[in-house]
């Protein structure tokens, strides 16, 4: 039985192993983690027939260069990426939300993804990585995940195994474009006076580049808090915005703390977490209002239309 694997020309800019994340342990001080946009991985897995929860490799703005070793093994890319295949030095345009089959010494060249942060590659095969608290994903800061909790390096190797039967798949389908991102007030929305209340549904924020997997910082007019900039540690949640001393919120995203002492002022729904992590520095934000009825009920939307759009691969 022949080796199968790939190995890392080039490592991309943030390029990780991540699955859907570890739950239910932010009591012990372990963040939840896993992948940034999750419908586009579902998709990726799903176009090779892989099981939701299967390990992909996520990257940010550029990705990596691979070359594949062994038998023919089927990948597939999702989010806004462009990409190049080498083949016996041909050199073909790569299409997302498509089985491609690479063959031995082939490679795969994830150059950018496109007004866009993050891309996935799936591959129809396991990956043999280890795993902390049930799941795979890498969380850089805290030295948790499958890679010693590090990012893709240089010269590494993938190993894979478990090659899946190949298939051709492929699904239409364009990332719909963000309008307001839906919120749930906090539970310090009172700590605000009415005026920065009101600025923070009228206003728009633009996301700074002090955005990465643990946060976004956004930048707009000052919102004045009337009772205590710093609180009594919290536990936090993904999608709860903070406020901090110089009035500019910060949205909690995969990667955060399990605990903070800002105030809370709203918390993004679930269904918008896809398309606020794909928002690169200089996007415009403006927050919308609903309640906690709504959110579950737009929630209940979203995994219809991801499993709508799941039916339609062929």
């Amino acid at each position: 039985m022949s080796e199968n694997f790939f190995k890392v020309i080039r490592a991309g800019i943030n390029t990780t192993f991540q699955d859907l994340g570890r739950n239910n342990l932010n009591h012990i001080g372990i963040p939840i983690s896993g992948v940034m946009d999750k419908r586009n991985y579902i998709i990726a897995n799903k176009i090779l027939q892989n099981v939701t929860s299967h390990p992909i490799i996520e990257f940010a703005y550029q990705g990596p260069r691979l070359v594949y070793h062994g038998d023919p093994l089927n990948i597939s890319v999702s989010g806004d990426v462009k990409f190049k295949i080498f083949k016996h030095k041909n050199e073909i345009e790569g299409k997302c939300y498509e089985t491609i089959t690479l063959e031995d010494h082939d490679e795969i060249d994830l150059i950018s993804t496109n007004k866009s942060v993050y891309g996935y590659l799936a591959i129809g095969a396991d990956l043999n990585l280890d795993y902390q608290w049930k799941s795979c994903s890498i969380n850089t800061k805290a030295n948790i995940g499958s890679n010693k909790g590090k990012k893709l390096q240089d010269n590494q190797k993938i190993e894979v195994s478990n090659i899946k039967e190949l298939s051709r798949r492929k699904l239409d389908y364009i990332n719909s474009k963000i309008e307001n991102i839906r919120v749930i007030k906090g539970t310090n929305f009172h700590y605000f006076s009415k005026e920065s209340q009101a600025k923070f549904f009228k206003k728009e924020y633009s996301v700074t580049k002090l955005t990465d997997r643990m946060g976004m910082r956004l930048e707009g007019e000052r919102l004045d808090n009337i009772i205590n900039t710093n609180i009594k540690s919290e536990g936090l949640v993904k999608g709860v915005i903070q406020i901090p001393a110089d009035g500019n919120p910060i949205i909690m995203l995969a990667d955060h703390g399990t605990i903070g002492g800002y105030p809370k002022i709203a918390t993004v729904i679930s269904a918008d977490f896809d398309k606020l992590s794909q928002l690169t520095p200089g996007s415009k934000i403006k927050f919308k209002e609903v309640n906690l009825k709504d959110a579950e009920t737009i929630f209940k939307l979203y995994e219809m239309e991801t499993n709508n759009i799941i039916s339609k691969i062929l």
